[in-house]
């Protein structure tokens, strides 16, 4: 019998699906990731105006689908998406994670007083902005950048191009912050070539999160 820790990801853009799995593959290679994939999830918030009631539910059943049969944790790739996930994990037997939970504790955790969140979409970027103010307190000046080209990009795969639109970003926003946060797990990909030319830490979701599952899962191993 397979004893791998079964680890539903649920995505709604598929540019989110490599980094994840590559941080699984070097932070938590024991596991056994799960694609569950509905990627007009992020178009239909667009096309929307946002988290609907009737999104949420679209989320909820996908999250119900992974318990049922029998995930060992749930970990949603999307951003957007995080307060279901929130939701979720009050009754759920296993993790079910946000995709940012992780990277947001990272931020209390090292210190920092000052960071500068970058996001692809204006959408999701004020979504995380709001989401990491109410997170880390007033202690912690949270600011937000937009970098819209680096979508197009990471959905080609072309990594340079999203150092080059988030690089473009964070030197257009005031100065001062002391770390950047990729707001998506798109972005990931991006973050070591990006600290090297920002001389800056990036701090990128998956490996954040593979990070805490795997932390959560051995913890409640017998």
């Amino acid at each position: 019998m397979d004893d791998k820790p079964l680890i539903a990801l649920i995505s709604a853009v598929r540019a989110s699906i490599p980094p994840t799995l590559d941080a699984f593959a070097v932070g938590f290679p024991e596991a056994q990731p799960w694609n569950i994939v509905d990627d007009r999830l992020l178009e239909d918030a667009d096309a929307q105006g946002g988290l609907t009631p009737r999104l949420q539910l679209r989320m909820e059943r996908l999250i119900d689908h992974a318990l049922v049969e029998g995930a060992s944790a749930v970990l949603l790739t999307c951003s957007l998406y995080a307060p279901v996930a929130h939701e979720a994990a009050v009754d759920a037997d296993v993790p079910v994670l946000a995709p940012d939970d992780a990277v947001f504790l990272a931020i209390i955790d090292e210190g920092y007083r000052n960071v500068l969140l970058v996001s692809s979409g204006a959408g999701p970027l004020e979504d995380s902005v709001t989401r990491l103010r109410a997170f880390v307190g007033p202690e912690v000046t949270v600011l937000g950048a937009l970098a819209e080209d680096a979508a197009l990009a990471a959905r080609r795969g072309d990594i340079g191009a999203v150092v080059d639109a988030i690089a473009s970003a964070v030197r257009a926003s005031p100065e001062g912050f002391e770390a950047v946060v990729l707001g998506q797990f798109s972005l990931a990909p991006a973050a070591e070539a990006l600290a090297a030319r920002l001389r800056l830490p990036v701090l990128a979701g998956p490996q954040f999160a593979v990070k805490r599952l795997h932390a959560l899962i051995s913890k409640d191993k017998p």
